[in-house]
């Protein structure tokens, strides 16, 4: 409780530092009191039909009175092995139907090999939630009128991961859980984030695609981007031969601004431009990890970050890698945000195996120390102009041996948050190994460098699982 209210305070004086725009914060004691959850039973404890070694439970909840009357009550499926209790649960999240999710890959592996509970909350776009069509809407006002963060995204995603777990635990004779780990991608990400710096129950997160260090695909006051950039995007979509394909991405970007405001918007209601630029930062605040990562590393919070190099969702990287070089991450090379085929959406990182697979590990690393977690890599590179040659050296630390290891690398790259950011190519060639925990290569480039980027990934086996784990991004001018 008092971590809560520190870190309401904290998140309080940095946005209202820079202009009055207010942080919503999260009231943890509200969040914990089951007496809110109105829990309306949909299927009671029951055995899963197709497999008698998993029980399943579906309820409805209450997980805010976002603003007066305006309840905002979602799914929430529980599994459990047949029997015994649950102190390992993972929280992840699913769409607002309401039957039992299923779970599969990875999550599916650690409750019936592990016996790890799942809790999975319905998690969609503000503009799908009751009253469809309407909620973002309304969010959109609440914000403008009150300049508060708790009508925003980032707000009530991260408080239903909170709520769920609230939920579960109200469960005693499943979940007594002693270790928890939320994961999710892009808006579940989010929603793993924001958890998991509020909510001290919270003891590991696993983003997947999600904003850690900058505002996900664009500013939240639509408008304020740079004049090139959004040059750049509308000559892009303008040059684009496939008329699906193009409309697939016009669609997407609808999406994205369904739950943002704009510009307009914010003049018609008197802000000033230091409030717009203080909110396109505070409306993400509640999952920008790298704020609060001295606070999460003294309650024990371990974060494991999975990324794609092209992902405007989750741009920052090589500012991440300049400031937060210990942070650990995987950034795929070349890994996509997810989207349409016919828009060229061809590497959805979070589809992944390996990323799944990671999943596994970090958990049976979490929760039983069953295998180490990889230290993440220190990089030396060397760009020779005259020869066109890159040499790179890598050690690991903690004297880790990953079993495949590689280095990528990518010329000039488009700047975040234009659309050609997101089709950069990347090319690699293998590392050798150099000494004890150190690998080392060499490649090639050619062509006109006036940029070049690089990652090295490492994959290492150990006690049956698979972790893969990259060094930062690292840009070479």
């Amino acid at each position: 409780m008092k971590f809560a209210v520190f870190l309401a305070a904290l998140l309080s004086a940095a946005v209202c530092a820079h202009a009055d725009i207010i942080s919503g914060g999260f009231d943890m004691a509200a969040i914990r009191d089951t007496s809110t959850l109105e829990t309306q039973v949909i299927m009671d404890w029951q055995t899963n039909p197709k497999d008698a070694a998993i029980r399943q439970k579906l309820v409805e909840i209450t997980v805010c009175e976002w603003w007066p009357g305006m309840k905002v009550r979602l799914p929430v499926t529980m599994l459990a092995p047949a029997t015994g209790v649950c102190t390992n649960v993972i929280i992840e999240n699913t769409g607002l139907q309401l039957k039992p999710a299923a779970a599969s890959g990875a999550k599916l592996r650690l409750l019936k090999e592990n016996g790890v509970g799942l809790v999975f909350i319905g998690m969609v776009p503000i503009d799908a939630m009751e009253p469809v069509g309407k909620l973002h809407l309304m969010m959109e006002e609440h914000f403008i009128q009150t300049k508060n963060t708790r009508y925003t995204p980032a707000w009530i995603w991260g408080i239903s991961d909170m709520r769920a777990l609230t939920a579960a635990m109200a469960e005693k004779e499943v979940f007594q859980p002693k270790k928890v780990l939320a994961t999710g991608g892009s808006k579940r990400g989010v929603a793993t984030a924001a958890a998991g710096i509020a909510d001290d129950r919270i003891t590991a997160i696993m983003p997947v695609v999600a904003p850690v260090i900058e505002s996900p695909g664009g500013t939240y006051v639509e408008g304020m981007l740079p004049a090139e950039i959004t040059k750049m995007n509308d000559d892009f979509i303008a040059a684009m031969t496939d008329p699906v394909g193009r409309e697939k991405l016009l669609v997407r970007q609808k999406a994205r601004s369904d739950e943002r405001i704009t510009v307009k918007m914010a003049r018609d209601a008197g802000w000033s431009e230091a409030e717009m630029k203080a909110a396109c930062n505070a409306a993400w605040e509640a999952c920008c990890t790298t704020n609060h990562l001295d606070a999460l590393k003294k309650r024990g919070t371990e974060i494991f970050y999975n990324q794609g190099s092209n992902d405007n969702v989750s741009p920052g990287l090589v500012e991440l890698g300049r400031r937060f070089p210990q942070l650990p991450v995987y950034i795929v090379p070349g890994g996509q945000h997810g989207g349409a085929k016919e828009a060229g959406f061809v590497k959805s990182v979070g589809g992944l195996p390996e990323v799944d697979e990671n999943l596994r590990a970090f958990a049976l690393h979490h929760f039983f120390d069953a295998r180490h977690m990889v230290a993440p890599p220190k990089v030396t590179a060397k760009w020779d102009k005259a020869s066109h040659k890159l040499a790179v050296q890598v050690v690991f630390p903690d004297h880790s041996a990953p079993q495949k290891n590689d280095l990528w690398w990518s010329l000039n790259r488009h700047p975040d948050y234009s659309i050609a950011m997101e089709f950069d190519a990347w090319s690699s060639v293998p590392l050798k190994e150099s000494g004890a925990g150190s690998y080392s290569g060499e490649a090639v480039i050619e062509g006109d460098v006036k940029t070049l980027d690089l990652i090295t990934v490492h994959a290492q086996e150990e006690n049956g699982s698979t972790l893969t784990v990259s060094s930062p991004e690292i840009r070479l001018e």
